[in-house]
C-alpha cells in the first residue's frame, strides 16, 4: 500500500516530503524511488502538515501514538480497512483521518490509481474537504464512507479477492497434480472478471450448481480430496439455495 499510495502521490504532484519504516533498508528503498528523504527515526522526519500511517493493522495504534507525539497539529492518516477512525484519536492525534484505496496491492507490483475507488472518512467539515480533494487528484472515484461501513468493504474484499486467488491455488495444485498447466486457465479467469463489468453477478454465473445438475456435481466430488469435495459442496450447494 505504501509504495503504491506514494507513487500515485508523486504522479499527481503530491510528493511526501519524507517517508519512515521501521527498517533503514525499507525506507531508503521506497525513499529513493520517490527522490525524497527516509529515516528509520520518526523523531528526525522534517515538519509536515500531512501524515499518512501504512502499516500493518496490528502495529497501526502503537506507530500511530509516535506519530502523534512528533505531529501534534498534523492531520494523521491511516489507510486500513479494518481500522475505526476512532483508533487515531485514541493514540493520540487531534486532527484524524482515513485514506483507503479499495485496491490489492503488493511492493513488487505498484498499481496505478486511476480507477481505484478511494473511500475517506474525517472528523472535520474542512480535513473532509482537503481528503477530497487530495483523493480526486489520484482518482475520479472518491466515496465518503463511515468506519463501520468500511469495515463491512474490508470484509468484501476478502471474498472478492483473497478467497478468489485461495481458490486459483486449490486449482493450480489440482492441474499440477495431473500434469496439466495452470494457465490453460488464465482466459477462463479474465473473462469471468470481464463479465461482472459487464452485467451483475447473478447474470454471469454459470456452471452445474447453477444449472443444478446433480449427476455431474455428484461426478465432480467423487474425483475430488476430501477437503475439495467439502469447500465444492458448500459452494454448489451456496449457488443452489440463493439461486446463484
Amino acid at each position: 500500500m505504501a509504495t503504491s499510495l506514494s507513487m500515485a502521490l508523486r504522479k499527481s504532484g503530491n510528493t511526501p516530503v519524507a517517508v519512515w519504516s521501521r527498517t533503514l533498508a525499507s525506507a531508503e528503498q521506497l525513499g529513493t524511488l520517490l527522490g525524497c528523504a527516509f529515516t528509520d527515526e520518526l523523531t528526525s522526519l522534517p515538519p509536515a502538515d500531512v501524515v499518512i500511517i501504512s502499516v500493518v493493522d496490528s502495529a497501526l495504534r502503537h506507530v500511530a501514538a509516535q506519530v502523534s507525539a512528533c505531529y501534534p497539529t498534523a492531520l494523521i492518516l491511516h489507510t486500513a480497512g479494518s481500522i475505526p477512525l476512532s483508533a487515531l484519536r485514541e493514540a493520540g492525534a487531534l486532527r484524524t483521518g482515513v485514506f483507503y484505496p479499495m485496491q490489492t496491492m503488493s511492493k513488487q507490483n505498484i498499481v496505478p490509481f486511476d480507477d481505484v475507488t478511494i473511500f475517506i472518512e474525517s472528523e472535520s467539515d474542512e480535513d473532509t474537504a482537503y481528503l477530497q480533494s487530495l483523493a480526486s487528484s489520484l482518482s475520479s472515484k472518491v466515496v465518503y464512507a463511515t468506519s463501520e461501513q468500511r469495515c463491512f468493504l474490508h470484509v468484501a474484499a476478502v471474498f472478492a479477492c483473497n478467497f478468489p486467488n485461495a481458490l486459483y491455488c486449490m486449482v493450480a495444485q489440482l492441474l499440477e497434480s495431473k500434469n496439466l498447466p495452470f494457465d490453460s486457465m488464465l482466459p477462463l479467469i479474465d473473462e469471468a472478471a470481464k463479465k461482472v463489468h459487464r452485467m451483475h453477478p447473478l447474470q454471469a454465473q454459470t456452471g452445474p450448481a447453477k444449472r443444478g445438475d446433480i449427476n455431474v456435481m455428484n461426478s465432480h466430488k467423487s474425483m475430488l480430496p476430501e477437503e475439495l469435495a467439502s469447500i465444492y459442496e458448500i459452494m454448489s450447494n451456496y449457488i443452489m439455495k440463493h439461486n446463484i
